[in-house]
């Protein structure tokens, strides 16, 4: 893709967060999943410079390019990236986060209500409960005999109350696959709770 127009580190909430940048015009963040980094977008960077967006695409406290940690939890990486954003100035930039970072996003407007323009999240969950009950009774085996502290957290967080959706009033995109590890009622369950939303639930042959 592209050359960066800058590739930083930034402190936020006590932690250090590498991220990109690249384009210009209105600020969009991009937030990846469990395990991942920035590089998961590359495509979409690509995309959204080209419609004249300035793309900001962070990886999460003790992911990419950053040191990990021994512990996680939501909340801290839904501050982290309100303190990005309040940090590097960014005025009500639209947000994109998939699997993790859609749990982050949702927090992060839930804790700050009207930080964001417009949030977009991609398979997220409210609870562990929301997850398919085979993924959870595997992992959960895997992680008791070897543990992880990122498969931790996926298994025992996050615990979002879905009555604290309601204060989200800016406009949310709520997607998942028809065959995703999160289950159908668990989405239903977060584009219910919130009053401009679109629920998209796509078909698995899209992605062939």
């Amino acid at each position: 893709m592209g050359k960066y127009l800058a590739s930083e580190n930034i402190e936020v909430n006590g932690v250090c967060i590498h991220y990109a940048v690249i384009g210009e015009g209105r600020p969009v963040v991009l937030v990846h999943g469990n395990g991942e980094s920035h590089d998961l977008f590359n495509t979409e960077i690509e995309q959204l410079v080209s419609a004249g967006y300035k793309v900001f695409a962070p990886d999460s406290r003790g992911h990419g390019a950053n040191e990990p940690l021994t512990e996680y939890h939501y909340a801290d990486m839904a501050e982290d990236m309100y303190c990005f954003i309040k940090t590097l100035k960014l005025d009500k930039p639209a947000f994109y986060g998939h699997s993790d970072g859609g749990i982050i996003g949702l927090m992060l407007e839930t804790t700050h209500p009207g930080t964001l323009g417009v949030l977009a999240a991609s398979g997220a969950n409210l609870s562990p409960e929301g997850l398919d009950k085979s993924f959870l009774e595997k992992y959960t085996r895997i992680n008791e005999e070897s543990p992880d502290p990122l498969l931790t957290l996926m298994l025992t967080e996050p615990h979002i109350n879905p009555e604290e959706l309601q204060k989200i009033k800016i406009p949310v995109l709520i997607t998942a696959g028809e065959n995703d590890l999160i289950i159908p009622k668990e989405t239903k369950r977060i584009a219910d709770n919130i009053s401009d939303v679109k629920l998209m639930i796509l078909e698995w042959e899209i992605f062939l």
